[in-house]
């Protein structure tokens, strides 16, 4: 389970966690998140494994690959939720002296990264009768930087995030028939890209209002509805694989609006 010490990965690891499941809790930096974590799912006798590893080097990734062959060597779920995005609201260009690592960073973290974990995890997940794998991705993926979506999702962020979709889809005839591949594409949440981020605190009143207009339902989401959606395709979408589910409360049509229907010019006798 990655990227748990905050946000939306925390809501996935509590669900799990109170289904019974032991999780193996990779975590890196954000210091004051980590020790939160660490205190809510790795006491004494919880059974949860927290580990630090940068996910974007192999030799830290197969710490990972040690511990599950530890705990009994076989992995019945993978949630690759792991990325770097750099807000443009708050980042600005790659080419500012502060930024120029920062299309690398995007790139390793949010699609390099997820490939180096499933490929350690892949021979633990072929031992378990039936697994699931879910990657989590981003809208950014379909809408590029374009728009209002420009100050929220940068040039190398998006292009990672649209890599993924060939992971899923690649990984998904890899793993058949025992192992179910799918991609969860997120929109705006609080805390990922919404409200609860630097980047969002730095956007005007007025860019605020643009971005709610531009979804659908209005509103951003919460870590607890990606949650839930991620134990739905665990534990009821037994026939889905190589999928990508699109939670994101209508951003993606919010551009275009359907205009009233035109009386039209022809007349009963033509």
């Amino acid at each position: 389970m990655l990227g748990a010490t905050r946000g939306i990965g925390r809501a996935i690891a509590r669900q799990l966690a109170d289904r019974g499941i032991r999780l193996i809790l990779p975590w890196y930096d954000w210091p004051e998140d980590v020790a939160r974590m660490e205190k809510e799912f790795c006491g004494s006798d919880s059974g949860h494994i927290c580990i630090k590893a940068d996910l974007r080097k192999q030799e830290d990734v197969a710490k990972i690959g040690q511990a599950i062959a530890d705990a009994g060597g076989t992995l019945d779920i993978l949630i690759n939720n792991i990325e770097r995005g750099g807000m443009p609201i708050l980042h600005g260009a790659y080419t500012l002296p502060v930024n120029r690592d920062q299309w690398q960073r995007e790139m390793e973290t949010t699609l390099h990264a997820k490939w180096l974990v499933f490929n350690q995890c892949l021979p633990f997940l072929r031992r378990a009768a039936e697994a699931a794998v879910i990657n989590i991705s981003s809208v950014a993926a379909i809408t590029g930087r374009a728009g209002i979506a420009g100050l929220l999702f940068n040039d190398g962020y998006a292009a990672a995030n649209r890599g993924i979709q060939s992971l899923t889809e690649t990984w998904a005839r890899m793993g058949a028939p025992s192992i179910r591949v799918n991609e969860i594409m997120l929109g705006l949440f609080d805390t990922r890209h919404g409200p609860g981020t630097r980047g969002w605190d730095l956007l005007s009143e007025e860019e605020k209002e643009q971005v709610m207009d531009h979804i659908l339902l209005g509103r951003t989401g919460t870590p607890e509805e990606v949650a839930e959606l991620v134990l739905f395709v665990v534990e009821k979408a037994d026939y889905m694989s190589g999928a990508c589910l699109r939670l994101d409360g209508g951003f993606v049509l919010g551009g275009e609006r359907v205009p009233p229907m035109p009386p039209g010019y022809l007349k009963d006798d033509e």
